[in-house]
């Protein structure tokens, strides 16, 4: 699995997304992050061992208590890839410029046209 896989697959998660927004601003110590949430501190462990494994936080130990941290570099590839689905490749750049020259040459035919049909005419 990769990383950019690991990282979605942790993300996937409300509750884990959420551990990851609190762990933003500051580390923080397990049972701290647990006493945010309505649900049991095993399952909070849970989340946290998945973020762990995924590389998106880190823990340390501080006397009895673990404190986490985020850790973004797996994120900032997960961001890259999903950046590559908003770009266009480039042969849809070229095609997207032939579409512009096509309506641009058809507008200026259009344009053109009945000033050399008047000439022809006269």
């Amino acid at each position: 699995m990769t990383s950019v896989d690991a990282a979605a697959g942790a993300i996937a998660d409300e509750v884990r997304r959420e551990i990851l927004l609190m762990l933003r601003d500051r580390p923080l110590s397990a049972g701290e992050i647990a006493d945010r949430f309505a649900i049991s501190r095993p399952a909070v462990s849970r989340h946290l061992r998945v973020l762990r494994e995924a590389g998106l936080v880190q823990d340390t130990a501080d006397g009895r208590r673990r404190v986490y941290e985020l850790v973004t570099g797996p994120l900032d590839e997960l961001a890259r890839w999903l950046e590559r689905l908003r770009q266009p490749d480039g042969w849809q750049r070229h095609f997207d410029a032939l579409e512009t020259e096509v309506y641009r040459t058809r507008r200026e035919r259009r344009t053109n046209e009945p000033r050399e049909t008047q000439e022809k005419t006269a």
